[in-house]
């Protein structure tokens, strides 16, 4: 008798069927979306939740687009959804993980800042409940005395950000910079990056994304 048993279409799987789907054609989340006529940001990781931290799925409309650009039939598609876990749905205690000097490389994180699935490491971490959350590794003592080589910082793309926390910072060069957020206005953006170096202004144009280190190993 055949197996007649199909894959929890959730919001998860949903999303993990579409990084696959990129993936199998060597293509990005973002390449997908612009083979398919579509804005190049609809399948960033930022889209797939909204602001109060609550599901966002694809439209019927934007999965109709890339199955046709692709031409991949639905039962391809739903076989891909319903295979093996992806980052997006990965096993608790594994973060993806890379040396914050290679974290800068294209491709790597999406244009809101969320990791691609692409090109990262995975380390073993305590269970964390965000399951966009990253870890980059501190090399050398370009961060002392605030964290030293070895450290590993854990990023939330969701954390919510305020005057005074730890972040990270990528700008428009790809440069990622590490300190304490001194203010942040309409236009602008001043950060104090650890190691005492001197405060970095750069204008919301300029900054690529901005994400909390919300926990250190120290």
């Amino acid at each position: 008798m055949p197996n007649l048993e199909t894959p929890m279409l959730t919001h998860d799987a949903i999303w993990q069927g579409i990084d696959r789907l990129a993936s199998k054609h060597g293509l990005t989340p973002s390449g997908l979306a612009r083979r398919a006529g579509l804005d190049p940001t609809t399948f960033n990781r930022s889209k797939r939740i909204t602001r109060e931290a609550k599901p966002r799925w694809p439209s019927t409309e934007s999965l109709a687009k890339i199955l046709d650009a692709t031409a991949t039939p639905f039962d391809d598609f739903v076989a891909l959804v319903g295979g093996e876990r992806g980052t997006a749905d990965r096993p608790g205690g594994r973060l993806p993980f890379l040396p914050f000097d290679e974290a800068g490389a294209s491709m790597l994180f999406d244009d809101s800042g969320f990791p691609t699935t692409e090109g990262w490491e995975e380390v073993e971490f305590p269970a964390i409940d965000d399951r966009y959350a990253y870890a980059l590794e501190v090399r050398g003592d370009r961060m002392q005395p605030v964290y030293r080589d070895g450290d590993i910082l854990i990023l939330s793309p969701t954390a919510q950000i305020r005057r005074g926390d730890r972040v990270v910072m990528r700008d428009e060069g790809r440069e990622l910079l590490a300190g304490t957020l001194v203010r942040k206005t309409a236009q602008r953006l001043q950060l104090a990056p650890f190691g005492g170096e001197t405060e970095v202004t750069r204008r919301l144009a300029e900054v690529a994304w901005l994400t909390r280190i919300v926990w250190a190993s120290q």
